[in-house]
């Protein structure tokens, strides 16, 4: 039985060697080069989620961890990019046939952008839609993308309504970009802020975040692959662990081929032969080896799951969430671990593993890699109390 994904893995493989020569260049941009973006356009990582109606290639969701694994083993700045803009169009595809056709309608491989920090926002229900303001960090890539998803409350005059979550899709016209991003890892990611003052957005471009947890969508009836019907915001983890996997496996991979050709500084003996060297290459590479297996299992059994009607129970939900950040966080502890073995080796700004460690460090520090946030929500659910996040 062939494999969907092996002419996108041979294209991204052949990718690389330009990819890792241009990564000292994307960091300076703070930026993917036009070359990069074009490149990537090319293979048609951007679409490996994207339904096959408008020319994508509707991949399984493990599409996204194995793509963005190879791409970082290049540059995490690259990778994360990917991981993000792919991912929007998956989530395009739940929302009404309007929103898609709207977005899609001239040109299926136009980028799309995100800020998910809900509170950054704020929006309120008015006559065919909703009027939306705020200001939201994070958006990568955004200066490359055509329209953005950004997350509000909705706010209601009516304390009984509760708090709504809700997406809305705005096109570049309506926001505003800021140059934020000046960071000390994933530099090239251009991952800046977006303002918006008092835009409209009409019903069918929104989409409510319990329209997201899983099953059947607005989107379903055009894109009725189970693919589309999966819980958004408990799988978001896997939507970014492969970037923090491909990092660790090439720092791990360029340890290895450095260990086997140099000598120690100040007795001359082969890093190869000593059994320190031996043993953390060892534990590293378990690290890896084991996030890599806990992020590909949970995709592949969300996806099992799909495909047999099955939404997942709340304490399905938060294991996703708990196991994303618990993959990556093993995946900085590889690289920390091999960064603290190489000395003042790893020091230079001209060596490639000071970018893996910052990257590694980046990557982590997003919020669905919070262990405490991830783990509190898993126990609090395992001990029979009602789930603390509100996306899910």
């Amino acid at each position: 039985m062939s494999d969907p994904f092996a002419p996108i893995a041979e294209r991204v493989r052949a990718l690389l060697p330009a990819l890792r020569k241009r990564a000292e260049w994307t960091e300076e941009l703070r930026q993917l080069p036009p070359e990069t973006e074009q490149d990537l356009h090319d293979a048609q990582v951007f679409r490996i989620l994207q339904p096959e109606r408008v020319g994508g290639l509707e991949l399984d969701y493990v599409a996204l961890v194995d793509c963005t694994d190879l791409l970082a083993q290049a540059d995490a700045s690259v990778a994360w990019n990917v991981a993000n803009l792919a991912s929007h169009h998956w989530m395009m595809a739940m929302f009404d046939r309007r929103a898609q056709d709207k977005v899609w309608g001239d040109d299926p491989s136009i980028l799309i952008a995100s800020s998910f920090i809900f509170p950054a926002g704020r929006a309120r229900r008015v006559k065919g839609g909703y009027e939306l303001r705020g200001s939201w960090p994070l958006s990568s890539g955004v200066a490359s993308c055509q329209w953005n998803m950004l997350a509000s409350v909705v706010a209601s005059e009516d304390e009984a309504d509760g708090v709504e979550y809700r997406i809305f899709l705005l096109p570049k016209t309506d926001y505003t970009i800021l140059d934020t991003w000046k960071a000390a890892g994933l530099r090239g990611t251009a991952s800046n802020d977006v303002e918006v003052r008092d835009a409209f957005v009409p019903d069918e471009m929104t989409i409510g975040v319990n329209d997201l947890a899983g099953g059947p969508t607005p989107g379903s009836a055009s894109n009725p692959n189970v693919l589309y019907q999966l819980p958004v915001f408990s799988l978001f983890p896997f939507v970014i662990s492969g970037v923090g996997l491909g990092n660790a496996q090439a720092c791990l991979d360029d340890y290895i081929e450095g260990a086997q050709h140099r000598a120690s500084t100040y007795n001359r003996a082969r890093l190869s032969d000593l059994q320190s060297t031996q043993i953390k290459i060892a534990e590293a590479s378990a690290k890896i080896d084991a996030a890599r297996m806990i992020m590909r299992a949970n995709c592949i059994s969300a996806m099992t799951d799909a495909r047999a009607s099955r939404v997942p129970d709340m304490i399905t939900k938060t294991r996703y969430r708990r196991d994303g950040a618990y993959s990556v966080n093993l995946c900085t502890e590889a690289v920390s671990l091999l960064f603290a073995a190489s000395g003042a080796r790893g020091l230079f700004t001209s060596g490639v593993l000071q970018r893996q460690f910052r990257d590694a460090h980046a990557i982590n520090s997003h919020i669905a890699f919070n262990f405490d946030a991830a783990g509190t929500s898993y126990g609090r659910v395992a001990l029979g109390l009602p789930s603390d996040n509100l996306t899910l």
